[in-house]
């Protein structure tokens, strides 16, 4: 079956629709990447950050998942998230610095 709205990775275009998802530092870090002059390192660290929270590796064009598309499948990963916002603003914060590791050892 195919979805329009299934890629191999988590799409930068559906970060928007995760905004109402959880309590305000998040809704604020979605409105920041949300913006056409958001760094893209950022974003890059966000869609890190929802590529190991939501398994995109594992999923195939047959998988449930990919059969629902990518933006259900992300909301529901930070719906379902155990963890308290602070938490997942910690995982960002640590895919930020992964990605400032690798960019700064690129440019060497």
């Amino acid at each position: 079956m195919f979805n329009s709205d299934t890629e191999l990775l988590f799409p930068i275009r559906v970060i928007p629709s995760l905004q109402d998802l959880r309590g305000q530092e998040w809704q604020v870090l979605i409105g920041k990447l949300s913006t056409e002059d958001a760094d893209s390192s950022d974003r890059i660290a966000f869609t890190a950050m929802i590529v190991k929270l939501a398994g995109c590796t594992g999923c195939n064009a047959d998988s449930f998942r990919a059969m629902r598309g990518c933006t259900q499948c992300s909301r529901l990963t930070i719906k379902r998230y155990k963890g308290t916002d602070a938490d997942l603003m910690q995982h960002y914060r640590e895919c930020q610095k992964e990605v400032k590791a690798y960019l700064s050892k690129r440019d060497q």
